[in-house]
């Protein structure tokens, strides 16, 4: 077997796991266990708790102790018993803690992922810049049949997509004790402090004004994201108690719509170069914002019958720019912005702060949001409409905010390197 279609195997397997119940738990949680939004939100915060810090505690042990794909398989096959243990919990305050155990073992993978997908190719004397990328894109496919399969097995309400997952990661997990060996690199070198290895002094960039309000837009935009993942799935499903709506494909599949979205991604991905070079870095993260605005307001006048299933695959493929503009330009920002010595870890930071702190206000205020203005008094009947109008307001605000308060001028030289383009940041799918 070549290393590539090894390293694709890996792809593929990792975010098939994540795919397999990251957009349809909401389906789960409400249309199963019928417990509140409130508690709901706090699920998807469990993502950016374990963000913040778990990637970098593991990316210690990699590089100091332990093979990078060993750690990489141990972790997987844990997370892979936890998601066996999700269909007995009876309460959502346990559910809480069981889904953060399985992020702490399951975020710090996706790093880990693309550091052994890196040794591996260095070893073979293969291009990381060229080869990477056609690798990384199995993932998102990975991610979308983890969603087709769920879907078309009738699980997006059941516990059984949890054991599809379980099986995922205990598959992944076996398989990476085969990969070939990646030793620690730094195991001879003197330990560094705690604030260099958790990227702390980036944090001196927040002195400046203009970074500061860019991490700050990324705080919000990362909110954002966990909007559409914690909700759409499930809001399709609510229309199944419609009878006008219940045997439409659109209810019967509804992860099979959201697929749209990551298939979106890799469409949009193409045209960031060109984006960039003609608008600028300022412009095209403002075009992200406005099209999260799309995203929300296109949902809300959505239906699963004809002509309003189209809203709804519109704002999926509207979706691809919402996601990519910001985060991959955001990323070319920091590059830009920032000095050699502290490039890493200020992407770290970047990274901390939309799929970290964001991540965590996200899922936390929304649903707090939602439970207490949004659903009716039975605790289960929400209206959607009234849900996807004030996300659209909540992202029109944050676009019209940094049009005025993010100050920053179109540089060409900037873009330059979009020429050839960076591999895929590791927690996009």
């Amino acid at each position: 077997m070549s290393t590539k279609l090894r390293l694709i195997i890996l792809s593929f397997l990792q975010f098939f796991i994540w795919g397999s119940w990251l957009i349809t738990i909401g389906a789960y949680w409400f249309q199963t266990k019928q417990w509140s939004g409130s508690e709901f939100g706090a699920i998807f915060s469990t993502m950016g708790i374990a963000s913040i810090f778990m990637p970098s505690l593991m990316g210690i042990v990699a590089d100091k102790w332990m093979n990078a794909e060993k750690l990489y398989g141990i972790l997987h096959i844990l997370g892979g018993v936890v998601l066996c243990t999700i269909p007995m919990v009876a309460d959502p305050s346990t559910f809480f803690w069981v889904i953060l155990l399985n992020m702490i073992f399951y975020m710090p993978t996706l790093a880990l992922s693309i550091a052994v997908s890196y040794s591996v190719l260095k070893r073979q004397g293969l291009d990381v810049v060229k080869d990477y990328p056609p690798i990384r894109v199995w993932g998102t496919i990975g991610f979308i049949v983890a969603m087709w399969t769920v879907s078309l097995l009738g699980f997006e309400k059941s516990a059984s997509q949890f054991y599809i997952a379980a099986a995922a990661a205990f598959a992944l997990g076996i398989y990476s004790f085969t990969l070939p060996a990646c030793p620690p690199t730094a195991k001879d070198t003197p330990s560094r402090s705690l604030v260099d290895v958790l990227g702390l002094k980036s944090f001196a960039l927040l002195r400046d004004t203009k970074m500061l309000t860019f991490f700050l837009f990324a705080l919000l935009l990362g909110a954002a994201l966990q909007l559409t993942n914690a909700y759409g799935d499930t809001f399709l499903h609510d229309f199944d108690k419609v009878p006008a709506y219940k045997d439409t494909f659109a209810v019967k599949y509804p992860a099979i719509i959201m697929s749209i979205s990551q298939v979106s991604e890799t469409l949009f991905i193409l045209a960031i170069p060109f984006f960039l070079r003609r608008f600028g870095i300022k412009q095209v993260m403002l075009f992200s914002m406005i099209a999260w605005v799309l995203r929300f307001g296109l949902l809300a006048y959505g239906t699963p019958d004809q002509p309003g299933i189209w809203l709804i695959v519109l704002s999926c493929i509207v979706y691809g720019m919402a996601f990519d503009f910001f985060n991959i330009s955001g990323s070319l920002f920091v590059e830009t912005q920032t000095a050699s010595s502290i490039r890493a870890s200020a992407q770290g930071l970047f990274m901390m702060m939309t799929n970290g702190f964001g991540a965590v206000l996200g899922s936390s205020v929304s649903g707090v949001v939602i439970e207490k203005y949004f659903t009716a008094a039975d605790g289960v009947t929400k209206d959607w409409h009234g849900i996807w109008l004030a996300f659209a307001a909540y992202a029109l605000i944050i676009a019209v905010l940094f049009v005025i308060l993010f100050k920053h001028t179109h540089n060409p030289q900037e873009v330059a390197a979009t020429e050839h383009p960076e591999p895929l940041l590791a927690t996009e799918v």
